[in-house]
């Protein structure tokens, strides 16, 4: 055999067996929809060396090794305006666990709850490029791709309009009453005079 181009060719710490651990410790990876973002997290567990690594979007944010106490939790900061993530560790049965996030404090299903009726979502191209653009309607604060944009505000006849700027585009998201007290304001994005439909993520 002449180049040996079928046998696996390994660095160092790209050994087979280095690779394999750090799939085995891995045990939980949640993806984290913030105004600046879809946000992954992964969590590493050794439950034998107790173990424990936390990484936001690749980057390592919290490494501990031997661990005695194998259950207990982890708190760090995720995305730009540095929200507080707690990964929970909880021993279900002999050595089984159960790894919960939350997210500001509450369980990540009631944090996107809350989400998604206090921001509103769109994503849509422009181009060439995939946008995010995400209102938090409490603040009326709009972040495009992980960036917070400068806004301006203006009363309009039949609500109100928050005027932004993506590249070369004229933007603006109007706000109108629904006139049902159940639904409250209805948000809508208009881009270059065009709606956008809302996403649900």
């Amino acid at each position: 055999m002449a180049s040996g181009d079928d046998s696996p060719i390994f660095d160092d710490d790209e050994s087979p067996l280095y690779s394999l651990e750090k799939m085995t410790d891995l045990v939980a990876v949640w993806d984290v929809a913030l105004s600046d973002g879809i946000h992954k997290i992964e969590f590493e567990h050794g439950t034998t060396s107790g173990k424990r690594v936390v990484y936001v979007d690749g980057k390592e944010e919290i490494r501990k090794e031997w661990m005695f106490k194998l259950v207990g939790k982890e708190t760090f900061y995720v995305g730009a305006a540095k929200t507080k993530a707690t990964i929970n560790i909880d021993a279900v049965s002999g050595f089984a666990y159960e790894y919960t996030l939350e997210i500001d404090g509450k369980s990540l299903k009631k944090y996107l709850e809350n989400r998604s009726k206090t921001t509103n979502t769109w994503v849509l191209k422009l181009d060439g490029e995939d946008l995010r653009v995400v209102l938090e309607k409490d603040t009326m604060d709009v972040w495009c791709n992980g960036q917070k944009l400068e806004t301006a505000g203006e009363f309009v006849d039949d609500g109100t309009e928050t005027h932004f700027s993506v590249g070369s585009h004229d933007c603006y998201i109007k706000a109108v009453s629904s006139g049902k007290r159940r639904e409250g304001i209805i948000h809508t994005l208009i881009v270059d005079n065009r709606e956008i439909p809302e996403s649900l993520q």
